[in-house]
């Protein structure tokens, strides 16, 4: 792994998709002015509609890194990688599914040519019933079934999103994408599930895989009258948060340092115990 500057952005994204896309095309210029050469977008960043269903008007094709008119929201996220030279995790957007109610939660990754050089469909869809607080994506969205890892100059990351925070087997899955170095997790923690368990299961992940995570959310309350977490965060081999932004639009940047990760397997090389 080399020693990196990485940030996450956060977001408070509503319906209006233009207007998203020139919040995040601000928010990304100002990370890459500020040095970040691995930035994240948070889930939903292009889109949090006044209804769930809202996103299946703007689902696309998966482009698979070709430039395509029909497919904005992946130009958008290939064209902000080129033109900013940086590796980007695009959130999520919604990708067209083989059923025509449902699309996919997926987050892509753009190397600085600006070509897609992975996708990872939301394996773990986030179900909520708590009085009149009420989600559940599995009425809109359609699961994944894999986990994915890319390989850049700077280290392997891997790809989760939110809910998929809670299940320590998706990081686990070594025998799918190997060992990772970087897990950046795209998020819109509600506000309710964020402040019981949002950081400490952060820095669970950390220090357990024994790698950094970014993890980059929306952090405000929504047009739709949501109000998500924010908190977004980055987090050391050791578990230690790195920077954290409360709440509001804006960025958390932090240096991903080689020497640590290498230090943290080295002290404990907890990785190479593994049993089971």
């Amino acid at each position: 792994m080399e020693t990196i500057q990485a940030c996450a952005i956060q977001m408070i994204s509503g319906p209006d998709v233009a207007a998203n896309l020139t919040n995040a095309e601000r928010l990304i210029a100002e990370a890459a002015s500020r040095g970040a050469r691995l930035i994240v977008l948070p889930e939903y960043f292009a889109i949090m509609g006044q209804s769930d269903k809202d996103k299946l008007t703007h689902q696309e094709a998966f482009a698979d890194g070709v430039i395509n008119p029909a497919a904005p929201l992946q130009t958008f996220l290939s064209r902000m990688a080129r033109e900013h030279q940086i590796w980007l995790v695009g959130g999520t957007i919604p990708l067209q599914s083989d059923q025509t109610d449902k699309v996919m939660n997926s987050c892509l990754a753009f190397n600085p040519d600006g070509l897609c050089v992975a996708r990872y469909d939301k394996v773990h869809l986030f179900g909520l019933r708590n009085g009149d607080e009420c989600f559940q994506e599995s009425d809109t969205i359609k699961p994944g079934t894999l986990p994915v890892a890319f390989d850049t100059p700077f280290g392997r990351v891997g790809l989760a999103v939110c809910y998929d925070l809670r299940f320590p087997e998706l990081f686990r899955a070594l025998d799918h994408i190997g060992e990772v170095d970087i897990w950046v997790l795209p998020a819109a923690f509600t506000a309710t599930t964020g402040r019981a368990h949002w950081e400490v299961l952060l820095r669970a992940r950390a220090i357990e895989n024994q790698c950094f995570v970014v993890a980059s959310g929306q952090g405000g309350t929504h047009p739709n009258g949501r109000s998500t977490f924010g908190h977004s965060m980055l987090i050391d081999p050791w578990g230690a948060v790195l920077d954290v932004l409360p709440e509001g639009e804006g960025l958390a940047l932090a240096e991903l340092k080689a020497s640590q990760l290498q230090r943290v397997r080295t002290i404990l090389p907890a990785l190479k115990h593994r049993v089971f």
